[in-house]
């Protein structure tokens, strides 16, 4: 009883030291693994054209500050830290105008209602009346400024019936764009299908996404990868590409280090469900149609129990 009720934080641990000492040898061990876990660091991904600060969240959550670089006009996506937020946004010396929600959950809206007291004004975004503190309901190919940088929403329903990614480029740029793709598509993987169909995600996937340019970087919504790449060794264990990927992804999680953002022409190499018109992706599932293989690999995912190694 006396792990359990110490392993809720670190900082309890640490305040519960007195006790802790006379706690049997097992919970020393649990415990200091505990306190010795990797912290997840933040990290910054700078072009000419547009600044994206990684800010990790939760467990394994991620939210993102877009800053505009002519401008120096940020926005945030899905803040549900908002002390986080504000942080970044002095540490940085922007002007905050805006809040985009990729989705109504929790971990992803729950901040809001907290981010527009602590900095009213903002503009709050989102494609479901169920986003917190939504003043603006948006839908497919809408349009957002962020300073000079252009935000383009792509309505990809399935997760939720609500799911909104968000495309920025910048007019007469050369350097990449990006996607904050929420719960829809993460490095190696995608969103369970908790309110759509496996249609909805092909065409979210293969359509929408995978239409976009592919140097286009992708920003999703958690830290999911290293189990992601164990699925997709699953379902293509001689794909070298996934081998490598997951060899570097492990290296980067023990580290802290975010293995965001991928490329969309990268996710096509190793991710199973940009992969469905793949034979071998096909014939792991014994299917032979793209959205029935979509359909079998996130039953198959649905239960997989991923391997420690």
């Amino acid at each position: 009883m006396l792990f359990k009720s110490l392993a809720g934080s670190a900082c309890t641990l640490l305040g519960a030291a007195t006790a802790f000492k006379f706690a049997p040898v097992e919970v020393h061990a649990q415990a200091a693994a505990l306190l010795h876990s990797v912290v997840r660091k933040s990290s910054m991904v700078e072009q000419a054209n547009m600044r994206i600060e990684l800010l990790p969240a939760l467990s394994d959550n991620y939210m993102y500050l877009l800053i505009d670089v002519d401008s120096r006009e940020a926005a945030i996506v899905d803040p549900v830290e908002p002390i986080k937020v504000i942080e970044a946004v002095r540490k940085h010396g922007v002007k905050l105008t805006t809040v985009l929600t990729t989705h109504h959950h929790w971990d992803h809206a729950g901040g809001n209602e907290k981010m527009v007291k602590l900095m009213p004004g903002l503009r709050v975004y989102g494609g479901d009346d169920r986003v917190d503190a939504i003043t603006k309901k948006v839908s497919h190919s809408n349009n957002i400024k962020v300073g000079s940088l252009n935000v383009k929403c792509l309505y990809t329903p399935c997760h939720t019936t609500g799911h909104i990614c968000y495309y920025v480029t910048k007019e007469k740029s050369t350097e990449p764009s990006a996607v904050f793709t929420g719960d829809t598509l993460f490095v190696a993987g995608c969103g369970k299908f908790f309110e759509g169909t496996a249609e909805q995600m092909h065409k979210a996937l293969i359509d929408i996404l995978g239409g976009l340019p592919p140097e286009t970087r992708v920003y999703c919504g958690h830290e999911y990868t290293v189990s992601n790449l164990k699925f997709a060794r699953h379902v293509e264990p001689d794909n070298e590409v996934i081998q490598k990927k997951l060899a570097w992804a492990k290296e980067k999680c023990s580290d802290g280090e975010p293995t965001i953002p991928s490329t969309l022409a990268d996710e096509f190499t190793f991710n199973p469900f940009m992969r469905v018109k793949e034979k071998t992706v096909q014939d792991h599932v014994k299917q032979t149609s793209p959205i029935e293989t979509m359909r079998s690999l996130r039953k198959e995912k649905d239960g997989f129990r991923v391997p420690k190694e």
